[in-house]
C-alpha cells in the first residue's frame, strides 16, 4: 500500500458515521448488508448514507454488489488488513518485536496501560 492510499483510508474512517458503518459491516461479515438495513441500524438518512458509503468505497474499504434491486455493502477485509500492515510494517525496525508488540496491544486494551515488559521496551 502506498502512503496516499493509507491517508485516504484513514481519512475516510476519521468520521463518526463512516466509522460506525465500517464497524457494522465488519460485524456482519462477508455477506454484508443492504443500504436500507445500514440506514435503519445506524439511523442515518438515505442521502447522508449514500455520501458516506461512496466515501468508504472510494477508499476501497468496502465493496458494493447488486443483488436484484438491492445494493449490498460489505467490509473489504483484505484492504483493511493491508492498511493495518502499512501502519505496522516498520514496527521496532525488525520482526523480533512481534511478541512485545502483541503484549503491548493486549495489555493496553485490558488495563489501559502497557505491561512492565512493554513499558521497558517502549519507554
Amino acid at each position: 500500500m502506498k502512503t496516499g492510499e493509507a491517508v485516504e483510508g484513514l481519512g475516510s474512517l476519521a468520521q463518526e458515521t463512516r466509522l460506525s458503518i465500517y464497524r457494522l459491516l465488519v460485524k456482519r461479515g462477508p455477506e454484508g448488508l443492504a443500504a436500507g438495513a445500514i440506514a435503519e441500524a445506524l439511523d442515518v438518512p438515505g442521502s447522508s448514507l449514500s455520501f458516506h458509503l461512496h466515501h468508504l468505497m472510494r477508499a476501497r474499504l468496502i465493496t458494493q454488489e447488486r443483488k436484484s434491486r438491492q445494493l449490498i455493502y460489505a467490509a473489504h477485509f483484505q484492504r483493511m488488513n493491508a492498511l493495518v500492515a502499512f501502519l505496522t510494517e516498520n514496527c521496532c525496525g525488525d520482526a523480533s518485536c512481534a511478541p512485545v508488540c502483541n503484549v503491548t496491544a493486549r495489555s493496553e486494551v485490558t488495563s489501559g496501560r502497557p505491561s512492565g515488559r512493554a513499558r521497558r521496551r517502549i519507554g
